[in-house]
């Protein structure tokens, strides 16, 4: 995103003196240069997370980060199977063992909204899933492969290699 002097649109706001002064002491425990750039963050979340209410067809890319407890087994095999419907959306996931026999998971997700809400919602209702959240960004991760049917086999390619077609023409 540009930020030069150009592409920039001035706001003027009026808050609570409280809220300043919290907004103020937010910066500066942050170690930001200015409000402009805490606010403009705060905005940009905003908008992700109304796409992802308002707009069920927008692609998002985003991150589902859970925090469980209970037993284990039961619990990672119901989380796997709940992530095997979604094989589409969930590109990656990392675990690791927290203290007081709790677990915590973070996936790596990309698909339209409503299946990202739909996996949530499924997770959600696992029992032993104590916090749950979906962090979701409208900036997409580059394409890895692209898919070709020839037959009823698919051939599937690097996105950035030509195929026998594209060179010879």
């Amino acid at each position: 995103m540009s930020t030069d002097a150009t592409s920039l649109a001035r706001i003027s706001m009026s808050l609570p003196a409280e809220l300043f002064r919290q907004l103020d002491m937010m910066v500066e425990e942050r170690g930001l240069p200015s409000r402009s750039q805490l606010i403009a963050e705060l905005i940009r979340h905003a908008l992700a997370e109304h796409e992802a209410q308002t707009r069920p067809d927008e692609m998002l890319a985003g991150t589902i980060t859970l925090v469980y407890r209970g037993d284990r087994g039961r619990v990672r095999q119901q989380l796997a199977e709940s992530q095997a419907e979604y094989l589409k959306e969930v590109i990656s996931s990392q675990h690791v063992f927290l203290e007081d026999d709790q677990s915590l998971e973070v996936l790596l997700v990309q698909g339209p909204a409503a299946r990202l809400t739909s996996l949530c919602d499924a997770l959600r209702g696992i029992r032993g899933v104590h916090q749950l959240q979906l962090v979701t960004t409208t900036a997409l991760l580059p394409q890895l492969h692209e898919q070709d049917v020839v037959g009823s086999r698919d051939i599937i390619r690097p996105s950035k290699q030509k195929t026998n077609r594209e060179v010879a023409a």
